[in-house]
């Protein structure tokens, strides 16, 4: 922003230094020699009874005025100082000019690689992620299928992103306009798909099996126990299908008007 500012002003200057110079072009060209068409006359040779014929007093007024003539023909010479300091601003401001386009256009060059790297590396994480979706969400719901589109393919991140999941044996929906324990299965494919993609060392997750059957909940956590050893998820729940999978239990309970907890490691129980 700030080059182009700095542009715009280098350019206003060089072109008012333009007019300028066109300016003193024109005044220069006034003052070329002008040629002496009476050359000869001017030169004549005179016998000395020519001379004696001339008169003195009408000679002197011809002198006169033609001084005065020459006084009116004196060429203005400062136009040429102004010219020569005009026309080294002139270059300098060209110079000048030249090196913040040349700076302008290396800038638009790194803008313009940037656009093309972000739009490139969006593109290809798009398109991992809606792979690892479809497998995701028929994973998890056992032959039901999802997909990502984007509004606008030509600029992805102007507009937004589409989230169209059919439920097995369902038609296509929008996912503002499924149940509550399909929203969570959809959503939860989405997750797992971006952990695939960029892992996250850690999630929570607040009774994401609250809306799901048995059969759903078992799946779901069986998923996350065995396919994501690479982040730790604390997750509350109250089914006991999904918290007996875990590998510590913290129990938060009432008593006495105050909360207490308690922790227990399933394994050292069963050994």
């Amino acid at each position: 922003m700030e080059l182009n500012l700095r542009l715009q002003d280098l350019e206003k200057k060089f072109t008012n230094l333009e007019k300028d110079l066109q300016i003193f072009k024109t005044k220069l060209k006034k003052l070329s020699l002008q040629p002496i068409n009476d050359i000869e006359e001017t030169f004549k040779i005179y016998t000395n009874d020519e001379l004696e014929s001339f008169n003195d007093v009408k000679l002197g007024r011809e002198i006169n005025s033609l001084e005065e003539k020459i006084k009116s023909l004196n060429p203005n010479l400062s136009v040429l100082n102004e010219y020569k300091k005009k026309n080294l601003e002139y270059l300098n401001l060209s110079k000048n000019l030249t090196e913040f386009q040349l700076k302008c256009d290396n800038a638009k060059a790194n803008y313009d690689s940037l656009v093309k790297k972000r739009y490139d590396e969006f593109m290809h994480g798009f398109s991992l992620i809606s792979q690892k979706l479809k497998e995701m969400y028929q994973l998890i719901t056992l032959g039901g299928n999802a997909e990502l589109e984007l509004v606008d393919s030509l600029d992805p991140f102007s507009e937004g992103i589409i989230f169209s999941v059919m439920p097995p044996k369902k038609s296509w929906k929008n996912i503002s306009n499924l149940s509550g324990g399909e929203k969570t299965l959809s959503s939860l494919a989405l997750v797992f798909a971006l952990h695939h993609y960029k892992p996250t060392p850690l999630y929570v997750m607040d009774e994401i099996d609250a809306a799901l059957d048995f059969r759903n909940v078992s799946i779901v956590a069986n998923y996350i126990k065995e396919r994501t050893r690479n982040a730790q998820f604390i997750i509350i729940s109250l089914r006991n299908n999904m918290f007996e999978l875990a590998n510590r239990l913290v129990g938060i309970y009432k008593t006495h008007n105050a909360t207490k907890s308690i922790t227990i490691d399933p394994y050292a129980i069963q050994s």
